[in-house]
């Protein structure tokens, strides 16, 4: 992740679903950008994934909440063959604990200032 990070995905008419992966990396990067990088294309190709907001503490933990308009979408990027590899991989690897959240989003509304 850079210091430039895209700006936050505009709110959803609701219902929707956010998927929180809350985590904190070791110190093993071998292949993670390059696999982190092929997960963002691949989950565009989801029918229902609505996009990804990304947040990472300089203390090391890092946050991921990827939006989808329903249970079907997220269970379909859950069982995706590539994603399957590359979670098996964050265990062996990556990863050195992590929780991973799904909630209902019943209200959503954004901001934005206006240039001025």
């Amino acid at each position: 992740m850079s210091d430039h990070l895209p700006a936050p995905v505009a709110a959803h008419e609701p219902p929707y679903y956010a998927a929180v992966f809350t985590s904190v990396r070791t110190e093993d990067d071998g292949g993670y950008a390059e696999t982190a990088e092929r997960m963002d294309e691949l989950v565009k190709e989801i029918p229902g994934y609505l996009g990804m907001d990304y947040a990472r503490t300089p203390g090391g933990l890092a946050i991921s909440v990827g939006y989808f308009r329903d249970e079907a979408a997220i269970k379909e990027w859950s069982a995706h063959a590539e994603h399957r590899a590359a979670q098996r991989r964050g265990r062996a690897d990556w990863y050195e604990r992590y929780t991973l959240h799904i909630a209902k989003v019943e209200r959503s509304h954004g901001f934005e200032r206006a240039d001025g």
